[in-house]
């Protein structure tokens, strides 16, 4: 069938058809050879975690995946059943592993791994995924706050706890 029955079988006498013009081969070709960029981009990070108390590590809930619980095992040098036993609980309610706490004297509790002296991640290198993530966006709301209660209190020690 040519092109001209078909449009005649598709597009009843009398109808207006709106026609698409398709841009030149050249013009194609030339932004398929472009690079595209990394997804997802990069963040870049305006902040430094080395100021901050660990206010996210200080969340009551850091979920772990079975990766994050083999890294773990890894680092420490147990078996993956050890890893899990010593290091995670079972959420029964949400039926996932989530990291264990320990007492703080700054935040109710922090993750096991948070060493409350230097206020530094102990398992930096095998930390979790999630701890890796984070956070997920150019800036950390935690430490802009954190800034604004420094500056406000003039005191570059202050540590909100609200």
């Amino acid at each position: 069938m040519c092109r001209y029955a078909h449009y005649m079988k598709t597009n009843p006498p009398g109808q207006r058809v709106k026609v698409i013009k398709f841009a030149p081969l050249a013009y194609s070709v030339f932004y398929m050879n472009k690079k595209p960029r990394p997804f997802p981009i990069p963040v870049r990070a305006s902040y430094s975690c080395a100021k901050c108390p660990g206010y996210c590590c200080s969340y009551p809930e850091i979920e772990v995946t079975p990766r994050d619980i083999e890294r773990l095992a890894k680092h420490f040098g147990l078996t993956y059943r050890l890893a899990e036993e010593r290091f995670t609980k079972l959420e029964p309610k949400e039926k996932v592993r989530l990291l264990r706490h320990q007492r703080d004297k700054v935040f109710a509790t922090v993750c096991m791994f948070f060493d409350r002296k230097a206020r530094r991640c102990t398992v930096y290198q095998a930390r979790p995924g999630v701890c890796r993530n984070y956070p997920d966006s150019p800036r950390c709301g935690y430490y802009e706050f954190l800034k604004f209660e420094r500056a406000h209190q003039e005191d570059p020690k202050f540590i909100a706890l609200t």
